[in-house]
């Protein structure tokens, strides 16, 4: 059975494009077949990758409004046979605006994804960093969300809304949305804070919490800039097991 997962917080550089990447790249080094799709006009997920989000002719852009076909905007990623994208550029930003007189707009990538979803262990979706026509097209596709948490002082920022968000797409849109669970990242195990956020969060957030922590590491710093994952980029380094760690509790929790 395929599952669709969302990574998503409406709260900036907390590692959402990070963990998409790596988490994509470690499910399909462990046999998955996935795909990602890049919802974030930035397209760091895409360029992520190693591919030139300005060269590219269809994108999930084009795919929202109806001028390629999922085939089309689909790309394989160098490197990693079972993992394939629908990457994003600039363009993106300007979808909300396009679609605004669509009918049913909420469930245009929804009605894409169905097509393909059996072909597929999972799908992951790299959400923008708000919460906009994008972000409920996400949620209204997806399963479950992974909520990354950045380990420092306002953590639960913007938490308490992206949940209730998540309860209306629910409640009106999605009734079998649910909450995948929360991932720690940019975990510095020589501070106090970051035990002290881990606690917090643990104290107040009713959810799944993932035992996989996601350190702050600068070889998984490095690896964007590259166009590499971290399992590629340095397959021995803490930020690659880490993600591995992470990848392995997701495919048991899901019995995938």
């Amino acid at each position: 059975m395929s599952r669709t997962i969302a990574i998503a917080n409406q709260k900036g550089g907390v590692g959402k494009t990070t963990t998409t990447i790596n988490l994509s790249a470690c499910l399909a080094e462990s046999g998955k077949k996935v795909l990602v799709i890049d919802m974030d006009p930035q397209g760091n997920c895409t360029s992520g990758f190693g591919i030139n989000k300005n060269e590219i002719k269809n994108t999930i852009y084009e795919l929202i409004l109806g001028e390629c076909s999922l085939r089309e905007c689909t790309m394989p990623v160098e490197g990693i046979d079972s993992l394939k994208i629908i990457p994003a550029n600039v363009n993106l930003a300007g979808a909300e605006i396009d679609i605004l007189d669509v009918n049913d707009r909420e469930y245009i990538l929804k009605n894409e994804i169905d097509y393909v979803r059996d072909d597929y262990d999972f799908i992951i979706i790299d959400c923008p960093p708000s919460l906009n026509m994008l972000t409920v097209n996400a949620l209204t596709t997806a399963d479950t969300v992974l909520v990354p948490i950045q380990c420092e002082y306002y953590a639960l920022e913007g938490i308490s809304q992206l949940i209730h968000t998540i309860d209306l797409i629910h409640d009106r849109l999605n009734d079998k949305l649910k909450i995948e669970g929360v991932v720690f990242t940019m975990y510095d195990a020589r501070t106090n804070l970051s035990s002290d956020v881990v606690s917090n969060v643990k104290e107040n957030l009713d959810t799944k919490i993932y035992n996989s922590i996601i350190p702050r590491n600068v070889r998984l710093a490095e690896a964007p800039s590259n166009g590499i994952p971290i399992n590629l980029y340095d397959t021995k380094s803490s930020g690659a097991e880490s993600y591995r760690n992470l990848a392995k509790e997701i495919i048991e929790r899901n019995d995938l």
